[in-house]
């Protein structure tokens, strides 16, 4: 394996490990996003035993103690496994997260006591400002959120639009269709009757790259791409419903 450092955006970088042999025959990217700062964050730290890879590919951009923030979409291991391991080799780092990530597990998990974020509150990174939005159980997870880094318009959008394969860091191309195949395949997210609408109210922040977890960033109408993928979701709703 190795992982892949391309910016995606000014001082957003993205750091994607391909792994073959998960979802086959496509495969599966597993992405962390390094934004840089006078505080730099990373977003997702990937399984703790890919800890190594992630390291040295922080490496290629900064060195990784200068890490000062943690943050991830909710509670997983491909979200947060080596939160610990960040903890450790960075001694100015903190994790930060939402209120219910917190309570749930980060006050015990994490080796340190995470920095808990109000739904709306901003992180000033020197140079990048990070918003934190709460999505409860979008895509899955009491206690799911969001980043949106504020200069770059980028969205860090976690698990949403996830899809198969191995593509570039960067497209133009669909990334809905791709999202809606991997959902009927595996059935990942928390079907419930208020997804579409949060995910149709991220588009108000008129995102103009969207930095997928498990699959390319998107650079185009982002804004239409989270309409259409909300309105998949009151789909998939109403069909269960009516099943």
């Amino acid at each position: 394996m190795q992982t892949k450092v391309n910016e995606i955006a000014s001082g957003v970088y993205r750091l994607s490990t391909f792994m073959p042999e998960v979802i086959p025959p496509e495969g599966f990217t597993f992405n962390q996003f390094l934004i840089t700062g006078d505080e730099p964050l990373l977003f997702h730290t990937g399984p703790r035993r890919m800890f190594p890879l992630v390291r040295e590919a922080v490496r290629r951009v900064i060195a990784p103690e200068k890490l000062r923030w943690i943050a991830f979409g909710h509670y997983e291991a491909d979200e947060c496994g080596a939160m610990n391991e960040w903890l450790a080799i960075a001694p100015h780092a903190e994790v930060a997260h939402g209120a219910v990530g917190c309570m749930v597990s980060l006050n015990d998990m994490a080796d340190r006591a995470p920095r808990l974020l109000s739904d709306g509150e901003v992180i000033d990174l020197g140079g990048k400002r990070m918003r934190y939005i709460d999505t409860p159980h979008t895509p899955h997870g009491w206690d799911a959120g969001l980043m949106f880094e504020e200069s770059t318009g980028t969205l860090l959008c976690g698990d949403l639009f996830t899809q198969h394969g191995d593509r570039p860091a960067l497209v133009e191309s669909d990334i809905v269709e791709p999202a809606i195949v991997a959902e009927d395949v595996s059935h990942y997210s928390a079907l419930h009757p208020g997804m579409g609408s949060t995910i149709r109210g991220l588009a108000q922040m008129r995102p103009r790259t969207l930095a997928l977890m498990h699959g390319p960033s998107f650079a185009g109408d982002c804004a239409t791409a989270l309409i259409e993928l909300g309105n998949d979701y009151d789909r998939r709703v109403r069909e269960a419903l009516a099943a």
